[in-house]
């Protein structure tokens, strides 16, 4: 009987949501995160933490996607441009990390630009035929050139000015990457388990990573955002880049969540 009741409460509220209106809605997801991450400030004590778990739930959602692929046998529902720009900024920022740090971020990075290399692999050449190029029609130069440019002209000033305009690429291409895969799976309507699940790992991953900006800009009453690029507002890009991205993936683990609450296995998409 009490799980009963926990279900009807659920839908209940899911219920009540789906009635409001988008600012509503816009606004409870808003106060709904900043509650998110207060908890997180006064629960995790070494907030560089958040990017370690950031990183590691990308890679656990790759693994998602690899046993899809490896059991499934079909890549049907997934994008591929997304995973090449995935894949690119991943190189790129590979490229710097090892020159910058060759700490466990270089580590979790290499793993999972390798997983990402290898679907990559299976949907353009092993399991193409189930591939759906029609819907899968986001131009890859309209993420990548406009992030170059911004990198060119908004970057840090620490290191030399290529790895800082690397870097720069890196955050603003990562924060658009899942465009292409979120546009595929609205002109889908209809999304498998497999894929819906990874989605939701880059939008938990994108969370904590934006979370982590967040509470460095609160505990330094907003010198945080002026430490690196004075002049070249460069954390408040960087910033607003992880902001944006977080906000893409929000409606996307909204409907998420709620299939999941109702018990669908398969998920839809609102037009």
């Amino acid at each position: 009987m009490g799980k009963r009741r926990g279900i009807s409460a659920v839908s209940v509220l899911f219920g009540w949501l789906r009635r409001q209106s988008k600012k509503v809605k816009t606004a409870l997801g808003i106060i709904l995160s900043l509650l998110l991450v207060v908890s997180l400030r006064f629960t995790v004590k070494n907030h560089n933490h958040f990017f370690v778990a950031s990183e590691a739930i990308h890679a656990a959602g790759i693994f998602v996607l690899i046993y899809k692929l490896t059991r499934q046998k079909t890549c049907s529902g997934l994008s591929l441009k997304s995973q090449e720009v995935t894949a690119l900024f991943l190189a790129v920022r590979l490229i710097c990390s090892l020159n910058m740090e060759g700490d466990i971020h270089t580590f979790l990075d290499l793993a999972t630009f390798v997983l990402t290399l290898w679907v990559i692999y299976m949907i353009r050449f092993k399991l193409n035929s189930s591939y759906v190029k029609e819907l899968d029609n986001v131009p890859i130069c309209y993420l990548v050139v406009p992030s170059a440019v911004l990198a060119l002209l908004i970057n840090p000033i620490t290191h030399g000015f290529v790895t800082r305009v690397m870097w720069a690429f890196c955050v603003y291409s990562e924060s658009v990457s899942v465009l292409p895969q979120l546009r595929m799976m609205q002109n889908a309507k209809m999304i498998e388990p497999f894929t819906a699940h990874y989605v939701f790992a880059l939008g938990i991953a994108r969370f904590l990573a934006c979370a982590h900006w967040l509470i460095q800009v609160y505990e330094t009453g907003g010198q945080y955002l002026w430490l690196i690029g004075a002049g070249y507002l460069w954390f408040p890009a960087a910033l607003l880049a992880e902001i944006v991205q977080t906000f893409i993936l929000a409606d996307f683990c909204y409907y998420y969540v709620k299939s999941v609450m109702d018990g669908q296995l398969v998920m839809k998409m609102p037009v």
